[in-house]
């Protein structure tokens, strides 16, 4: 069985969570749970110097994210330095909370492309997910400001059991706001969506019905914006190449400095360097974090002499370690996994459970979530 070589290239993809604050409390967010806890230590020169260590390293790609990306209100200096640098820049942001002006602001700083997430064409869809009455008034108005700086668009649409049977519609939507990509992106369950999965995760049926109009609307040649569809890995029987490996191409700096392989991986029982303390360079080459499951030593069976471990690299460390509580393990979606049954029996459990009670990603559910660990510590 051929080892996979732990060999470190440079990252090319570097994504800054410039803050956690959101004005949206969406239930399906990806953001860490105890998030109301996070001391946001990172200042403009801060950012500056991680994106010069980046660029040094080879990175080509930078996005800015949250939280919301437009409440800090450094983002145009940071885009501006990035495109100085020679970055290629991506803005993803619910479009809440924009302050008058800004589009033009980043316009000219030379940011290139602006990914938006709509939940839904439906103004009550929205404001049933977002728990904020203004969102969909202020999403098309920002999709208009980017629309007239002719910037580029991506409309990212999380699809779920709430929204999932209206992808036409959604399609439609986006189409009329003449987006030029759409992501129609299933719930991929992570924090908040974990927490709501059973009333989030649709059934296999109806993602089928999806794709199938997703296709359709595909092949029509008339249509000029390109349609991508991501389905959640708990209908697959082989886990998804997370990351495209642990440690070979992301890197994510969040907003209290701690440098990650990917957005969820403050989850695992890992010490992660903070930029503060280390260069990019030193944390991406030598810490023990971004070379723990770089390689394949760390695995076990069944991943560690299977002929697939090439493709997968033992799938998702995050989800192994949230639905096993063990970060070595197999991850479960794959169907060789002893924990397989873990993804069977919520995949039935969500088809009997109603969209009702929707746990919302805010800070008193935070603090509230806090209070249940340090109960069973």
């Amino acid at each position: 069985m051929n080892e996979i070589k732990n060999e470190v290239k440079p990252p090319l993809w570097v994504l800054l969570e410039l803050t956690h604050k959101c004005p949206l409390e969406c239930p399906y967010c990806y953001n860490q749970l105890d998030f109301a806890k996070i001391d946001e230590k990172m200042q403009k020169e801060d950012w500056f110097r991680v994106m010069e260590q980046a660029r040094q390293m080879g990175a080509v790609q930078i996005g800015f994210s949250g939280g919301e990306p437009l409440l800090n209100k450094d983002l145009p200096l940071l885009v501006k330095k990035a495109n100085d640098l020679g970055f290629y820049t991506n803005l993803i942001t619910s479009g809440v909370g924009a302050t008058q002006g800004v589009v033009k602001q980043l316009k000219e700083a030379g940011l290139k492309t602006v990914q938006i997430g709509i939940q839904s064409h439906d103004k009550d869809m929205i404001t049933l997910l977002t728990n904020n009455k203004t969102a969909y008034e202020q999403k098309l108005n920002f999709i208009q400001e980017v629309k007239k700086e002719g910037i580029q668009i991506i409309i990212n649409s999380t699809i779920h059991k709430l929204n999932i049977d209206h992808i036409d519609k959604i399609i439609e939507f986006a189409n009329d706001v003449e987006a030029n990509y759409l992501e129609l992106a299933n719930v991929q369950y992570y924090g908040w969506a974990l927490q709501n999965i059973d009333k989030l995760l649709p059934s296999k049926e109806q993602i089928e019905k999806a794709r199938k109009v997703t296709n359709e609307y595909r092949q029509n040649s008339k249509n000029k914006m390109k349609v991508y569809f991501v389905v959640p890995d708990y209908y697959e029987v082989r886990p998804k190449a997370c990351m495209n490996g642990w440690g070979t191409t992301f890197l994510t700096i969040n907003p209290e400095g701690d440098a990650l392989p990917c957005n969820m991986a403050n989850t695992l029982p890992l010490k992660f360097p903070n930029v503060k303390d280390f260069s990019l360079q030193e944390i991406w080459d030598k810490s023990n974090s971004f070379n723990y499951f770089r390689g394949d030593s760390w695995m076990s069976e069944p991943c560690r002499t299977c002929n697939e471990k090439e493709k997968d690299f033992g799938g998702c460390r995050c989800q192994a370690f949230a639905l096993t509580n063990d970060m070595n393990a197999t991850d479960p979606v794959c169907e060789k996994s002893p924990h397989h049954n873990i993804i069977t029996d919520t995949i039935q459990r969500a088809l009997e459970t109603s969209t009702e009670g929707l746990i919302y990603r805010n800070r008193n559910n935070s603090i509230s979530f806090m209070g249940k660990i340090n109960a069973n510590c």
